[in-house]
């Protein structure tokens, strides 16, 4: 008993042994600032920074994508699966124990060399249970970097679906903005379309009384198909708009109920955060270092096998053809044993899995780090985009401004005999063209905001990332 209490404390402290590199989180070369800084930026840290736009009907959309989105729930699954596979990874550590109960009844035959004694029943019946247990112990921690691996994909898919909901959430944002921006367009569009119909119908009249030419009836007439033009084009994307949308919200194609203007939406605060907020923020460079972690340890289980394995393997049970006399001490039967396993020659197997783990995981430390630089390429590119999206939106609200001054004079002058119409077309056609590209460049620095959230991670993640597949936290 001394012997094999002293082996068992061996084999409990040689079970503290990890073979392999333990993870350490690599340096990063991070920039100090970015390229552009905004005096007035505020942090995000756990809000729903979408309702800084302040509309609920955007609110709403969002709420319903989270909870109806197909992606997301395939995501969300995914990480039960990786969850109960976790499980599993995990199971070996501890013993693993069986129960056995069986009935048997046979009969002998009675013309064998041997004939059958007066003792023997014939035919017989055999009863028996036993419970079976097996142990690895884990001496070099293969089993334990398997249960750290498997831990490692578990958080891997999780920020995984967190990308999910990030990707999703700045879509739907994304293209709402888009269709209210087409709205409005089209509001410029029918509303230009409508003053140049007066226009032509007033000119239709001179033109019958002759105080014009009819170049110059063509000419407001070329105006007035050029708006009409315009408005089919743009009610096409709108309701492509509202197609993509509603996929979006896990729905068929569908008409999308609005909210506010796009003139009216609420111009979100740019977050703030220095860069080595962005390992903290930022699902998929976490899921990138899960995978790192997950691989590091792989390397671990590889090179385990290089050593012994022990296993203890042990059998208790019961067995006779009484019943009423199963549980006594004679019915007793049982075994133990511990077998030890070591590799001798294996061709270089364990020494080509030892290398193709280290292989994977210098490339899933490569894909950290690039991880980590398309991070910081995707927030510079925002913060610009953001920054000079907002100073041409600036330049062409004053331009627009210039051109319908210039619109209303043309209309004086030519009204007063000063000028041609060519003066007022040409006034008239820059103005809607600038009216529509100040629209679009509004958009496009909503966009630009929605992807600043995006790419520094926002703050969606405590609170729309609880959601599952259901929809409930």
């Amino acid at each position: 008993m001394l012997r094999f209490t002293a082996a068992l404390l061996t084999l409990v402290i040689l079970g503290g042994c990890v073979v392999g590199p333990d993870y350490r989180r690599p340096a990063v070369d991070m920039p100090q600032s970015w390229r552009i800084e905004e005096k007035e930026a505020r942090g995000t840290a756990n809000t729903l920074w979408w309702e800084q736009f302040g509309d609920a009907a955007l609110n709403e959309l969002i709420t319903i994508a989270i909870r109806e989105n197909k992606d997301i729930k395939v995501a969300s699954y995914r990480v039960e699966e990786f969850r109960a596979q976790y499980i599993v990874a995990r199971a070996p550590l501890f013993p693993q124990v069986n129960g056995e109960a069986s009935i048997q009844e046979s009969r002998l035959t009675e013309l064998g060399q041997e004939p059958l004694t007066p003792q023997v029943e014939n035919p017989a019946t055999i009863y028996g249970t036993s419970l079976n247990a097996t142990w690895e112990i884990d001496l070099w921690g293969q089993l334990r970097r398997a249960t750290e691996a498997a831990r490692a994909e578990l958080l891997s898919t999780e920020e995984a679906r967190k990308t999910v909901v990030l990707t999703l959430v700045t879509s739907v944002a994304g293209a709402y903005i888009d269709l209210r921006d087409l709205d409005r367009q089209l509001e410029i569009a029918q509303k230009t379309a409508k003053t140049r119909e007066e226009y032509y119908r007033v000119f239709r009249l001179r033109f019958q009384e002759g105080y014009i030419s009819e170049l110059e009836l063509s000419q407001v007439k070329s105006q007035y198909e050029e708006a009409l033009a315009t408005i089919p084009a743009i009610e096409k994307a709108i309701a492509q708009q509202e197609d993509a949308l509603s996929i979006l919200l896990g729905r068929n194609p569908g008409p999308i109920p609005r909210g506010k203007g796009i003139d009216e939406l609420t111009l979100p605060a740019v977050p703030s955060g220095i860069p080595s907020d962005l390992l903290n923020r930022r699902p998929d460079i976490r899921q990138a270092e899960q995978d790192l972690i997950a691989a590091n340890a792989r390397i671990g289980i590889a090179k385990a096998q290089y050593f012994p394995s022990i296993s203890l393997t042990g059998a208790f049970g019961v067995s006779g053809i009484q019943l009423s006399k199963l549980f006594s001490g004679p019915a007793q039967a049982w075994n133990w044993t511990a077998p030890v396993t070591a590799p001798i020659f294996t061709g270089g197997a364990i020494s080509g899995q030892v290398k193709s783990a280290e292989a994977v995981q210098q490339q899933s430390l490569v894909r950290y780090q690039q991880s980590i630089q398309k991070a910081f390429r995707e927030v510079n590119d925002a913060l610009v985009d953001q920054k000079r999206s907002r100073e041409q939106l600036e330049a062409q609200g004053r331009q627009v401004e210039a051109l319908r001054t210039y619109a209303r004079v043309a209309r004086q002058r030519y009204n007063n005999g000063y000028t041609s119409y060519i003066e007022v077309l040409d006034a008239e056609r820059s103005l809607f063209n600038a009216e529509l590209s100040y629209t679009e460049t509004k958009g496009t620095l909503f966009q630009a905001l929605v992807n600043v959230y995006k790419a520094m991670g926002g703050g969606w993640i405590v609170e729309a990332g609880r959601m599952t597949a259901t929809g409930k936290e």
